[in-house]
């Protein structure tokens, strides 16, 4: 007999596939959907395929839209583009409130590694918007190898553009004790330190 029937194993099946979601996370899920309402299933599909049908990548910066270009496109400084390797980096960032400049959105980063290279990623859209207003290119990729060669790669390409091209700071976090503070993390801070 199998451990599951078919219904509940295939829901299973589904939610596992999503990151991070293990098998025993996918049952949960799967038992929550059985336990809900008609109503609150319909809800809850009807959420899913809603997403998946409406939302598109804008085509100026690669950011999640319903519409062809999202509003920071459309409404904000474009003299400022900050590089990010997922539109949730994009979220993680605007909940900042300080940022007032644009965005460009990789979709992955250089990893030679599993097959990834600059022409997998949306490097050239980025050359492509290179223009006479863009005075800065942040980059604001993962402090990783793959982030880290990433951000070369591209600083490299955009320097004889004449653009000015940064790396978000890393370092000891607030509240952090330094002999608690890993090795890499402390030597960044120490040689990334800025002038009092």
């Amino acid at each position: 007999m199998d451990e599951f029937i078919d219904p509940i194993g295939r829901l299973i099946n589904e939610f596992s596939k999503l990151p991070g979601v293990g098998r025993k996370t996918a049952q949960r899920y799967a038992y929550r959907i059985i336990d809900m309402t008609d109503a609150e299933a319909a809800a809850f599909a009807s959420s899913v395929l809603d997403a998946k049908k409406k939302v598109k990548y804008c085509k100026v910066c690669g950011n999640f839209t319903e519409n062809e270009v999202c509003d920071v496109c459309l409404k904000r400084d474009r003299s400022t583009i900050c590089v990010v390797k997922e539109p949730k980096d994009v979220v993680a960032l605007e909940k900042l409130h300080e940022y007032k400049g644009v965005y460009h959105v990789l979709h992955g980063v250089i990893d030679p590694m599993n097959g990834v290279g600059p022409n997998d990623i949306r490097i050239k859209e980025l050359l492509a918007r290179m223009g006479g207003d863009t005075r800065e290119v942040i980059m604001a990729t993962d402090a990783n190898v793959e982030g880290d060669a990433t951000a070369m790669y591209i600083a490299k390409l955009l320097k004889p553009l004449g653009v000015r091209v940064t790396r978000i700071a890393r370092g000891v976090p607030i509240g952090a004790e330094i002999e608690y503070t890993d090795g890499v993390t402390l030597s960044r801070a120490l040689s990334e330190r800025k002038e009092l």
